[in-house]
């Protein structure tokens, strides 16, 4: 039998004709299109890829894919992608979500569902605000932030996705922003990447939290304010002037001066995507003494958990015949018999 040939896409194949529905300048329109144009590049499917969501601002993106869509209940999208995955392990799952939705009531799941590495990409967009529910601070809300739950400023020490998904075990970290022309590049990435792929993806809150980002996303501010990393280059920004470096006597990071282009005479680290260690560091680079760490962090593939659970079932059910009646009667049984009343 002759293998298919694939159906080539293109963007409006990936469009639907729901109206889009978040505030006007909203950073999610950016994204929406970001990915809308990456589909056809990867050769996927519509009938062949689920977006799957929770609750926010970020959750009615599955209304805006022409695809299989499941938009959820707060913080269970990974829940609910888990049982899609290994209901039908074919199936391309990406998984939207939010900093309030996948880090407070949802922390749980996302934790679990990057642990387990099913392979899934993982788009958590981070505007450090609850946007929905009216500008309350989230888990990723900095120090100081004045909303309507804050109104003194938030004492709380805000929660680092990326840190976070390492910590729990994740196999590829990346980072973008929502207007950035290389978000397509990082989620052509995690879409190779076989198991849970986590990106966080900073987005422009224009009504709560405007231009939170600014420092770094403004065109003025990304040369000196960015550093884009690549795989097997130089961990170099502002064009080339400036570096990252290893403190070998505080096994920390810091930033060099490099000189007529010599950033190996400066001692500037090669980006390897596979060394944990180092993509420790570049997602807590304090931002402000460092830049902001962009692009695929760290990489690093292991064996996914729905080809674990297939593999198991495969075996189990080797030799075996499929007898319902006999799985439902295992174990402890007992019959209700009907007792006629004697008048």
């Amino acid at each position: 039998m002759n293998d298919m040939t694939p159906i080539k896409t293109t963007i409006k194949d990936w469009e639907t004709d729901q109206e889009v529905r978040w505030c006007p300048g909203c950073g999610d329109y950016a994204i929406l299109k970001a990915v809308q144009r990456t589909m056809p590049e990867l050769g996927a499917s519509p009938e062949n890829t689920v977006f799957v969501s929770g609750i926010g601002c970020s959750s009615r993106f599955p209304y805006y894919m022409e695809s299989y869509g499941f938009h959820t209940i707060h913080g269970r999208a990974p829940a609910f992608a888990t049982g899609i995955k290994l209901a039908n392990p074919d199936l391309d799952v990406w998984l939207i979500t939010g900093d309030g939705d996948g880090l407070s009531i949802g922390g749980n799941h996302t934790m679990h569902v990057i642990r387990r590495n099913l392979n899934t990409q993982i788009m958590l967009f981070n505007n450090e605000i609850y946007g929905l529910t009216k500008g309350q601070y989230s888990p990723t809300s900095r120090e100081g932030t004045k909303s309507p739950s804050t109104p003194f400023g938030s004492v709380d020490h805000p929660a680092n996705p990326c840190a976070f998904a390492l910590g729990a075990g994740g196999r590829f970290i990346a980072r973008a922003y929502d207007v950035s022309k290389q978000l397509p590049d990082v989620l052509k990435a995690a879409y190779h990447h076989k198991g849970a792929a986590f990106i966080e993806i900073f987005q422009n809150c224009i009504v709560y939290n405007a231009d939170v980002f600014a420092d770094f996303t403004e065109k003025k501010n990304q040369d000196d304010h960015q550093l884009w990393v690549k795989h097997g280059e130089p961990m170099l920004f502002a064009k080339g002037s400036k570096g990252i470096a290893l403190d070998a006597e505080k096994l920390t990071l810091k930033v060099v001066d490099v000189t007529d282009g010599d950033w190996q005479g400066a001692g500037v680290i090669v980006h390897d995507q596979t060394n944990r260690s180092v993509a420790h560091m570049l997602v807590e680079m304090p931002f402000g003494p460092f830049p902001m760490a962009l692009g695929v962090i760290y990489d690093d593939p292991m064996p996914t958990f729905e080809s674990a659970v297939v593999e198991q079932n495969r075996k189990l059910a080797e030799g075996k015949m499929p007898d319902l009646q006999k799985l439902v009667s295992k174990g402890q049984t007992w019959q209700v018999e009907k007792q006629l009343r004697e008048e």
